[in-house]
Formats: C-alpha cells, sequence, structure tokens
C-alpha cells in the first residue's frame, strides 16, 4: 500500500516531527522515491532537530555496545519505555517540553488508551489464502471449470474491537494524536516480523488510490480466468487484512461517488478479517458527502461508522496551530527581477548541500503514471518548477504525490492571481498545496501577489467578509478574512473548505516548525 507522510498539529513548544511509518507498508505507486532513513526506535513525536539527533546518537552507541554518557543513556531507556501506550508517551513528551500540557488533548488520549489496551490483548489470527481455481485450457474444461470462491470473514463484527473516529476542525491535533497513537501499537501490531500482525498509517485519499488499483488488478486477474466480471472487493480486503490488522487513516473524507459507492462495503469486509480501524476527519459521520451524488446510498456507510466506531469530538476551543510561531522566508513577492534572483541563490544552496545528489540536471523527465513530467532544475531531492509546469497540466493527486514523494524541496516560481479564468489552474494548485503537506515537502513559492491572496478575485478590493458564508468557513479555519480577501472561484461547501484547508495549510508551511522538520534531512 502507497504511504503517505504526515504532519502533526500538536501542541508544540518547539518544532514538531511526525512519527512516519517505515518497512512494514508496501508501495503500490512508482516506487521512484527519496530515501527513507531507518532508525534504530521509532522517531518521537514532535521532538526537535537536536532532540532527535541526540536520542539517536544514544540508540546507536547501546545497539553498537558503546558506553554513552549516564545522562544520555537514561534520556534514551526512558524514550524508549514512553512508547509502551498512548498515555505514558504524551506524558514523556510533556515532561520532555515537547508538547504543552493540554487537559482536554489528556482526556482524548484517553479514548486512544482504552483502544490500545483492547487491541493488547487481540489475536486476530491468520489470514485466509487467496482462493484460486486454475481454468484447464481444454474445451470440457472452458465449459465446466469451477468458479473460484470468495474469500471467507475470519471474524463477526461484534468480536473486532472498536474502532475510533476523531473528528475535529483545523487545528485540533487530529494528525498528533493518530501519529503518537500508531508510534504506541502493542508489540505484535507494530511490524509483521517474528509473527506479528503489523499495521498501516496512510492519508485516506492515498489508501482509496490503492483501493482502486487493487480493485483493477483482481478484475484483470478474473477476466483472464474467463470468469468475467466479479466482485473483487472480497480479495481486495483480503490482501489489505494481509498487509496490516490496523489501519489507520488520517483526513479521512467522501468526496466523490466511487468513495461513497464502496466504502460500506469495504470496511465491513476489512472488519471480517479482523481489521481494526482508526480514522481522523474534519467532519462527524452525519456530515460526510453531505449533498453529495446519490447521498441515500451513502447512508448504510454513516450508520456503520457510528455503529462500530467510537466517534469522539476532539474540538475544544483550542487552535493548536494560531500558538504564537515565527514565520519563515519561504513566500517571496511580487514577481521581480530581485525575487527570482533570491530564489535562485536559495536553490543553489539547497541543491549544493543535496545528501543525495549535489549534480544540477536541467530538463529531468521523471515517469508519471505512463506519461513524463519535464523538470527545469533538479538536484538529487530538490526541484524546481514554473507554476505552469504543474498547474497548466492535466495532472491529478496522483501525480502531485508522486513529485512530492521523490523530491523533499520544491520550489515554484511564477504563481499568478487566480480569477474565473484559472479556476482549473487554482483547483490543481490546491491539490498540490495538498500533496506537499501530505508528504511533508519543504516548499519556497514566488507569487504576483502575497500568497494568502492568489485565489481572491482580480481587481476586487472586497473582502471574504462579503458573503457571509465564506467568512464563517474561514473563521471556523483560523483565518483573516481581511486578509485572504473575496473569491468567487469556489462554489460548493467541498471547494470552499478546500480552499479554507489550503490557505491554512501554506500558513502553517511558512512557519519556522516546518521548515526545519520537512524536506528530509536537509535544513536552512
Amino acid at each position: 500500500m502507497r504511504s503517505a507522510t504526515s504532519s502533526g498539529r500538536p501542541v508544540l513548544a518547539g518544532a514538531a516531527r511526525s512519527v512516519r511509518p517505515t518497512a512494514h507498508i508496501r508501495h503500490s505507486l512508482p516506487s521512484s522515491r527519496r530515501p527513507i532513513r531507518i532508525i534504530a526506535a521509532p522517531r518521537p513525536v514532535g521532538a526537535s532537530i537536536a532532540t532527535r539527533r541526540y536520542l539517536h546518537s544514544s540508540l546507536k552507541a547501546e545497539d553498537e555496545g558503546q558506553k554513552p554518557f549516564h545522562a544520555l543513556s537514561t534520556h534514551a531507556a526512558e524514550a524508549r519505555a514512553s512508547f509502551r501506550d498512548p498515555l505514558t508517551r504524551y506524558d514523556h513528551l510533556v515532561k520532555d517540553n515537547v508538547l504543552r500540557p493540554d487537559p482536554h488533548q489528556r482526556a482524548i488520549i484517553s479514548k486512544l488508551e482504552r483502544l490500545w489496551k483492547d487491541l493488547q490483548h487481540y489475536d486476530p489470527g491468520p489470514v485466509p489464502e487467496p482462493a484460486t481455481t486454475e481454468v484447464t485450457p481444454s474445451f470440457f474444461g472452458k465449459l465446466f471449470h469451477r468458479t473460484p470462491t470468495h474469500p471467507q470473514p475470519t471474524h463477526a463484527l461484534e468480536n473486532v474491537p472498536k474502532g475510533l473516529y476523531l473528528y475535529g476542525s483545523v487545528g485540533t491535533g487530529k494528525t498528533m494524536l493518530m501519529d503518537l497513537f500508531h508510534s504506541t501499537l502493542p508489540e505484535q501490531f507494530r511490524s509483521k516480523q517474528k509473527g506479528g500482525y503489523g499495521s498501516t498509517r496512510i492519508h485516506f485519499h492515498s489508501f482509496m488510490l490503492d483501493v482502486l488499483q487493487r480493485q483493477h488488478e483482481v478484475g484483470a486477474k478474473y477476466a483472464a480466468m474467463g470468469l468475467g466480471k466479479r466482485d473483487a472487493m472480497p480479495e481486495v480486503a483480503r490482501s489489505l487484512a494481509e498487509e496490516g490488522r490496523v489501519l489507520c487513516f488520517d483526513e479521512f473524507q467522501v468526496t466523490d461517488i466511487v468513495t461513497a459507492m464502496i466504502l460500506r462495503q469495504l470496511l465491513e469486509r476489512l472488519m471480517g478479517f479482523g481489521v481494526v480501524c482508526i480514522m481522523t476527519s474534519n467532519r462527524h459521520p452525519d456530515e460526510l458527502y453531505i449533498n453529495g451524488i446519490q447521498r441515500q446510498s451513502f447512508i448504510p456507510a454513516i450508520e456503520l461508522i457510528k455503529e462500530k466506531f467510537e466517534v469522539v469530538d476532539l474540538d475544544s476551543g483550542t487552535d493548536y496551530r494560531k500558538l504564537p510561531r515565527a514565520l519563515n522566508k519561504v513566500y517571496f513577492s511580487p514577481l521581480s527581477s530581485d525575487t527570482k534572483s533570491e530564489l535562485s541563490k536559495l536553490f543553489q544552496s539547497l541543491a549544493s548541500a543535496d545528501p543525495v545528489s549535489t549534480e544540477v540536471v536541467h530538463d529531468r523527465k521523471i515517469p508519471l503514471w505512463g506519461r513524463e513530467l519535464h523538470v527545469p532544475e533538479s538536484s538529487g531531492s530538490v526541484a524546481k518548477f514554473k507554476f505552469s509546469d504543474l498547474c497548466n497540466r492535466p495532472l491529478s493527486a496522483a501525480d502531485y504525490l508522486e513529485v512530492t514523494g521523490r523530491f523533499g524541496t520544491v520550489f515554484v516560481e511564477d504563481v499568478p492571481r487566480m480569477g474565473l479564468g484559472e479556476r482549473d489552474q487554482a483547483r490543481r494548485f490546491i491539490t498540490f498545496i495538498d500533496a506537499c503537506y501530505e508528504n511533508k515537502t519543504k516548499i519556497f513559492i514566488s507569487s504576483e501577489v502575497p500568497i494568502f491572496q492568489v485565489f481572491s478575485d482580480k481587481h476586487d478590493k472586497g473582502t471574504a467578509g462579503d458573503d457571509e458564508h465564506m467568512r464563517n468557513v474561514m473563521d471556523d479555519m483560523g483565518l483573516n478574512a481581511d486578509d485572504v480577501g473575496s473569491s468567487s472561484l469556489f462554489s460548493g461547501d467541498e471547494e470552499l473548505f478546500a480552499f479554507a484547508r489550503c490557505v491554512s495549510r501554506l500558513s502553517q508551511m511558512g512557519t519556522k516548525e516546518w521548515s526545519e522538520t520537512s524536506g528530509g534531512e536537509q535544513q536552512l
């Protein structure tokens, strides 16, 4: 399964870093990726760069039989012990001044503790082998061949531990809580090695891409066997369960009819194979796919979530993104020769220190799902594009995830102010920023107007306050409507939410914490 990296929204005292899944996740998208650095123990959620290196040096010394300083050894031992369960981990991070103490967040973590205890004593058993039946190539074999039986569920739904559905608006710490839980899973779910069952931590959008790809592959397999169209979902769910019995979805949302139509069957099949799911979302289950096409057919999936998941509201009135943080210089405007020169110097500086390769290649071609994308300039893990390279072409979320997975740092030059005539480009730019956010990519952008105003209407001095609904959405996101300006680009609720979320993410991606913890090992 394709892994999407994530970014936490913790109560920060210093720089933040999310725990990333490593070897137990299979990548189904193209394998060209920047190298994944695997260390001796899970990285601490929210640890600063210095803290991670400090801890890693101690763990490495111990693993190699050296005798580290007593203080280092003590700190490493405490850090290891803190991964025992969610509450212990949270208390350690507070004690270590990585997170700020927050009674509401600690109460939420007690919900994680409940599921952790259920999983500690949960034995899902083996996953059944895939059902296969060879087709005899003879005439009579084709007439009388047996069709394959679907993999049969191994668990009654009531015997599978109740999952968690964590929902709240932007800035409520959803991703941080998910990462914290995933990093403290009971031993049998941390790895598939030594008889473990494994787990998967993934962004929901990437997960659904993987599901659709598996459906296609299973369908093609059945067609090759001469079986025609058969339901591929049982085998898809079985293969997902084989890779991990705990499935953590981040940013769970339903925006298209395909996801809406298959979601209930998919969740039921997964639980039938003993899979326990944890989800984070911006919406209560009742508000999923609101006003969507044929929403009535999605209601059974909502009822299943409410029945088989503990639904937890994360909103406490505290927006952890709005805690004081120093802005870092990553956005440049207006478009001028000085701006172009400054970005060029930054690119050369980062490329010359690139740990993957310092050679700058012009017009590099990278494969994207049977096509090629031309990268004007790039080193091993640093790339520079024009806005038109990324947004004037019919690229998709999967393409952007591939680009931001390959390059840890991306420069985007010449972002224009987008009006109604650039609606498609605006949508692609939002999708690209979402991919950067999911893959923890460091970005540098030059734009015609300040970055937060690139979606504001041209020649319009009004504000988002002219549209009460838009102002309410941005207030919920913690955005200043007067700074963003008005926009007629986005009409439906989902589009408006995606726009406001993009501006909010651009704000977070311009902070010193993001710059220090994104883009792999490179630092400014």
